[in-house]
C-alpha cells in the first residue's frame, strides 16, 4: 500500500490528512484508548471486522506481489517487487499479531473477507508488467485511502496501527517511474493503461461496498451507529474524496482518469 513523493500523487486526502493531525484532540471514541473504546462490544466487533480485513488484505498483497515478480522483464525489477512483497507479509504479521494480542483468532477474524477479496484478484488478474504496477499503485491506494478515512473515527492504538500499516512499502514512485517510462517508449501504452486503471477502480469502490454491506458491525460504524461514525452525506463525500484522490494518482501515472 503506497504513498507517492510529494510532487506526485499525495496518498491520504487533504481531508484525510487534517483528521488524523487532530484526531488526538477529537472528543469521543478518537480520543480513547483501546481498553477505553473495547467496553463496548458493538465497537469491538466492528475493529475485529476492519483489521480482519486489513489484515486479509496484506496477506493477499503479498501474494499477489510475489507472482507478479515473475512477469518483471529484469533481476532488478523482480528484487524491488520481492522487497514490496516483504513489507506487506510484515504489515499483515503486525495486523496478525495484534487480533491475537486482543484474543481474536486471526484466521477466524480473516475469514469473511477471503472471497470477497480473492474474487477481485481474479477479476483484476493483471496480463502484464505494467497492468500490475498499475494495479499496486492504483488498486492498493483506494483501499488504503478507504481505511484511513474510517481509521480517524477509531480509538487511538488501533487508529496507530491501521495508519502505520497503511504506509508506502515503495510502490508508488517505482510504479510511477516504470509505468511514465513506458509510455514515453510507446505513447500507445497509455490508453491501454487507463482503461485498465479505470476498471480497476470500479471493481475496488464496488468490492468496498459489498465488503461493508456484509458485515454489519462495519456498517454500523460507517453509517454513525459504532464510534464517531459517518451520517449518509459524509459517506457519500468520503467516496467523492477518494475518486478525486485516484483522478490525481492518474496524472501522476501520466494517465487520463
Amino acid at each position: 500500500m503506497d504513498t507517492p513523493p510529494p510532487d506526485q500523487a499525495p496518498e491520504r486526502t487533504e481531508d484525510a490528512k487534517d483528521a488524523e493531525d487532530t484526531a488526538a484532540a477529537v472528543s469521543g471514541v478518537a480520543a480513547e484508548s483501546w481498553a477505553e473504546a473495547a467496553a463496548d462490544p458493538q465497537y469491538r466487533a466492528a475493529v475485529v471486522d476492519l483489521l480482519g480485513a486489513l489484515a486479509y488484505g496484506e496477506l493477499a498483497a503479498f501474494e499477489r506481489l510475489a507472482e507478479d515478480a515473475k512477469l518483471a522483464p529484469g533481476v532488478e525489477d523482480k528484487a524491488e517487487l520481492a522487497a514490496m512483497a516483504a513489507a506487506e507479509f510484515h504489515h499483515f504479521e503486525r495486523l496478525r499479531d495484534r487480533l491475537a494480542g486482543i484474543d481474536e483468532v486471526p484466521a477466524r477474524a480473516m475469514e469473511p473477507f477471503a472471497a470477497a477479496l480473492n474474487e477481485f484478484h481474479r477479476q483484476t488478474a493483471p496480463s502484464d508488467w505494467l497492468e500490475g504496477l498499475v494495479k499496486a499503485y492504483v488498486g492498493d491506494s483506494i483501499a488504503s485511502d478507504f481505511y484511513r478515512e474510517v481509521a480517524v473515527r477509531l480509538d487511538s492504538d488501533t487508529r496507530g496501527l491501521v495508519l502505520s500499516v497503511l504506509d508506502d512499502t515503495g510502490h508508488a514512485t517505482f510504479a510511477v517511474e516504470k509505468v511514465r517510462s513506458a509510455i514515453a517508449a510507446d505513447p500507445r501504452v497509455g490508453g491501454r493503461l487507463a482503461l485498465w486503471a479505470r476498471r480497476l477502480m470500479g471493481e475496488a469502490l464496488s468490492q468496498a461496498q459489498r465488503v461493508v454491506a456484509e458485515r454489519d458491525a462495519l456498517s454500523m460504524m460507517l453509517v454513525g451507529g459504532v464510534a464517531d461514525g459517518f451520517d449518509l452525506a459524509e459517506v457519500g463525500r468520503m467516496f467523492s474524496r477518494i475518486t478525486e484522490a485516484h483522478t490525481k494518482r492518474m496524472a501522476a501515472l501520466g494517465l487520463s482518469a
